[in-house]
């Protein structure tokens, strides 16, 4: 694996690959791998003839009070584990890379960013859609892949691909989950034993909501009650709960079709989401 850091160098890297008819899939991050991170390259791996990731920290997607200077970060653990997945190239740009003195434009999202972590994070999509599209103009990638636990913000990165017509495929790839059911994330480093331990009730509290809707409940109000009941217990704030149309993330009145569930709370300090996207039949 060879890395680069240079936005210009990488850009040229990507059109000479493209030009010579190489399909590229491309994962962005921001670090800190685990398995959930290495199963987009895996599936990146086995759909395409080049792999490129990139790790990139982005400060403008983190509030002013959010955690940006204590994200988990091991550059040198994340080469060397992306280097056994046979990853080609590594972008690693610093801030002042993509941001230079001056930088002024930034990508501002429509209705899919409003709701949810949009609500909680104002400014969060704005920069996450911001950093995706400079990326995607540097990679060209014939794919994006990225992971379902961050489910809006695969949403949104899919409506920035179609409303910018980029050429490119986006694919949104299952949650990978620890032996006990904890979504894998960077955050859960953060997490005392005894925090993650109570950071279970989300695994729990999706569990048993399908298990209602599996046995016929369809009131979505009933359904979101009954998981605040299971997760109070557990978080030190709930962020929210919702059940939402999984296409567009608008709001249902019964529940049916495809519909996500998703949740975000705080064990102690520390800000985790969940979700589970399910097809319910009418």
């Amino acid at each position: 694996m060879k890395r680069i850091r240079s936005p210009k160098k990488f850009q040229s890297l990507c059109l000479s690959l493209r030009r010579g008819g190489k399909r590229i899939g491309f994962v962005p991050t921001m670090g800190f791998l685990h398995e959930g991170h290495l199963s987009l390259f895996r599936k990146a791996r086995r759909e395409n003839d080049v792999v490129i990731g990139s790790i990139f920290v982005n400060p403008t997607q983190f509030g002013p009070r959010e955690d940006f200077d204590r994200y988990p970060r091991n550059l040198k653990r994340d080469c060397a584990l992306l280097a056994k997945e046979k990853v080609d190239w590594l972008f690693t740009p610093n801030r002042d890379d993509l941001y230079p003195e001056g930088y002024q434009t930034f990508v501002e999202p429509g209705a899919l960013a409003r709701g949810l972590c949009g609500r909680s994070r104002p400014g969060h999509f704005r920069g996450v859609a911001t950093v995706v599209m400079k990326l995607l103009n540097l990679s060209l990638p014939s794919r994006i892949y990225l992971g379902q636990k961050d489910y809006q913000q695969a949403l949104v990165i899919r409506r920035l691909v179609e409303d910018f017509h980029v050429p490119a495929e986006v694919k949104i790839c299952p949650i990978v989950r620890a032996s006990d059911g904890l979504a894998l994330s960077s955050r859960n480093s953060y997490l005392s034993p005894e925090e993650r331990r109570r950071a279970l009730c989300f695994f729990k509290s999706l569990g048993t909501a399908k298990e209602w809707i599996g046995n016929g409940e369809r009131n979505p109000r009933r359904v979101r009650a009954g998981i605040r009941k299971i997760l109070v217990p557990g978080l030190s704030r709930v962020d929210y709960i919702e059940i939402l149309d999984a296409r567009d993330l608008s709001r249902i009145k019964r529940i049916s079709g495809r519909i996500v569930i998703a949740l975000a709370g705080f064990v102690g300090k520390v800000r985790l989401i969940d979700n589970c996207v399910l097809n319910v039949p009418g």
